[in-house]
């Protein structure tokens, strides 16, 4: 479990920025847009529905001063937009709009764009997409989840382990039942009071403002945290009643649909709060998502219940009836996990061309080596059995052999050796238990990891979501969402400077170029070249040039054509002196 927690941590420590799932289609007015006049407001459209806070909105004019607005709010009450009112005496001049929300499934995103009134102005504010993830706020955030789901997957599993495998003596495993139990209740406080500095980007101290939780408590993603809490009070009331009930009887119907019930509530305080609560099929989705938590953790943990159990007092029969109910486990996790993987990627592109099909390979890769140690174990499983029913069928022999009627002369008793053609006997079945105990144990250590990378899985975008946002309709006023790119270069010693690059409108065809440098401090800065190429890898297209020219303060090209969808790799070279140049590359996608 501890070797878990810290891979768990290593591995969310790592995925950055990759925890926004609500993607942007587009905005209304378009990115880098000119406008005759003012707008009266600002619309953004999303992949998925998104929640608004009280600083979703931040507006500077080109000095950089920010601008009085209206409340923001939902555009036609769809819940996939936002939208905000703007003034009426908005002067000429780039305008920079930073954004904040928070997706259906709970992670908080963020951006910014400009448009112009008028004509572009000579400086604009920097593009700032708001306050950026606090690395403490996130790391414990991102721990605190891990720890929840490592501790439902315990909980439910051995509470399952005891009451469908029936051990001889469940009294070893109270102590992981209370285990999970406190360690879920301590993660779920915990991600209920760091839920505001985490979608605000802020400090973990930020957590002490009561008003800020009070607006957690009642916002959706801290409702089904509350729900969770409340779930565990009779989860507590269940545990007691199932761990001090004779383990030699079967669980009547009642108990175990109690049982089940309060594990399906569990699951769903997930399931309504992760990617199923978003997308297509969201009711289906969501069904999907349950069974496969539910079967994880029947699985999952009742193999570490299995482990403690083997120690002690572990009977071949309980040891049947777990590799009969994890066999179940698996099938539903294959099929669940079949849909769930369609769902989310969408494409077979996105399997090798976006981080979570990636990730995705890496836990198939990971689930294929648990499955043959499971196998291993059920080959262990079944050489325990076979040997438990050799140790006692010679009993059940001797009495059905005729006796005479005054009974068997008596004999001092011997010991039984182990039977030769069985191997049955008390070195065989110790033998038998320990390689059981050692291969149980292996898949318990990649479980862990598993469970990790599933939870990475978790808070990395869809890449079904990421090609619609790339995808996306033509937004209001008929104006294609621009590609902007911003990449940072070094200039020698002075610092370090920025290119923005905006691809209008970023499709297959032609293309206008418009490419600004920004020295260190943020202001226009004037460079004697500055190219830019484009290469499409897995077509093997490019580069192709494109013909900047230097507008005095910006640079452009009229015309780029980019004939196949996919993603590019958009290399910039800027001259910063006559004998000193630095090329950076970025990936960009290009649709239809």
């Amino acid at each position: 479990m501890v070797l878990g927690a810290v891979l768990g941590l290593l591995l969310l420590g790592g995925a950055g920025s990759a925890s926004a799932h609500a993607a942007l289609s587009s905005t209304d007015p378009g990115d880098g847009a000119v406008l005759q006049r003012a707008p009266g407001h600002v619309t953004l459209t999303f992949s998925e529905s998104v929640g608004l806070r009280d600083d979703s909105f931040r507006v500077l004019d080109p000095g950089g001063h920010r601008v009085r607005t209206g409340a923001a709010g939902h555009a036609d009450g769809r819940a996939d937009t936002a939208r905000l009112a703007l003034p009426g005496e908005l002067g000429k001049g780039t305008y920079t709009v930073a954004w904040r929300v928070v997706s259906a499934d709970s992670h908080p995103v963020s951006g910014a764009f400009t448009f112009s009134v008028g004509k572009p102005s000579q400086t604009s504010a920097a593009v700032d997409p708001g306050p950026t993830e606090d690395p403490l706020t996130a790391t414990l955030h991102k721990l605190a989840r891990y720890l929840a789901y490592l501790a439902a997957v315990l909980l439910i599993g051995t509470a399952a382990f005891v009451a469908l495998c029936r051990p001889p003596d469940p009294a070893p495993l109270r102590r992981l039942l209370v285990a999970g139990w406190w360690t879920l209740l301590a993660a779920t406080v915990a991600l209920l009071v760091l839920r505001a500095p985490y979608e605000a980007g802020t400090g973990p101290s930020s957590a002490l403002d009561a008003g800020a939780l009070a607006d957690t408590l009642t916002a959706r993603p801290g409702v089904l945290l509350l729900t969770r809490l409340a779930l565990l009070a009779p989860v507590a009331l269940f545990l007691v009643r199932v761990s001090r009930a004779d383990p030699h009887r079967r669980r009547g119907p009642l108990v175990v649909a109690v049982g089940g019930a309060l594990a399906v509530g569990l699951a769903l305080t997930w399931a309504a709060a992760e990617h199923a609560s978003a997308g297509i099929q969201v009711p289906l989705a969501m069904t999907s998502f349950t069974l496969h938590l539910l079967a994880t953790a029947v699985w999952l943990g009742g193999l570490t219940a299995l482990v403690l159990t083997l120690r002690s007092s572990a009977d071949a029969a309980t040891v049947a009836r777990f590799s009969r109910v994890a066999f179940a486990s698996v099938t539903v996790l294959v099929a669940t996990g079949v849909y769930q993987s369609w769902r989310g990627l969408g494409s077979w592109e996105a399997l090798t061309g976006t981080a979570y099909g990636r990730l995705l390979l890496v836990k198939v890769l990971l689930v294929a080596v648990l499955l043959a140690a499971a196998a291993v174990s059920r080959r262990w499983t079944t050489a325990l059995v076979t040997a438990s029913v050799a140790v006692r069928e010679p009993d059940r022999a001797d009495l059905r052999e005729p006796q005479p009627a005054g009974g068997p002369p008596p004999e001092a008793p011997q010991p039984s050796p182990p039977d030769t053609e069985t191997g049955a006997g008390p070195d065989t079945d110790s033998h038998l238990r320990r390689g059981l105990r050692r291969s149980v144990l292996a898949e318990a250590v990649v479980a862990a990891v598993v469970l990790a990378v599933t939870t990475v899985l978790t808070a990395t975008l869809p890449g079904r979501a990421a090609d619609e946002a790339a995808r996306t309709a033509v937004p209001a006023g008929g104006v294609l969402p621009a590609s902007v790119t911003t990449i940072p270069f070094e200039i020698g010693t002075a610092g370090r400077g920025t290119v923005q690059i905006t691809l209008d409108p970023g499709r297959t065809g032609d293309n206008a170029v418009q490419a600004v440098v920004f020295g260190p401090d943020g202001s226009l800065a004037a460079v004697p070249e500055l190219r830019l190429s484009f290469t499409l890898p897995d077509k093997d297209v490019g580069p192709l040039a494109a013909d900047l020219v230097d507008r005095g303060g910006y640079w452009s090209a009229n015309t780029v054509t980019l004939p196949l969808p996919g993603v590019w790799t958009m290399k910039a070279t800027v001259r910063v002196s006559e004998v000193d140049q630095v090329s950076e590359e970025r990936r960009i996608r290009i649709v239809s």
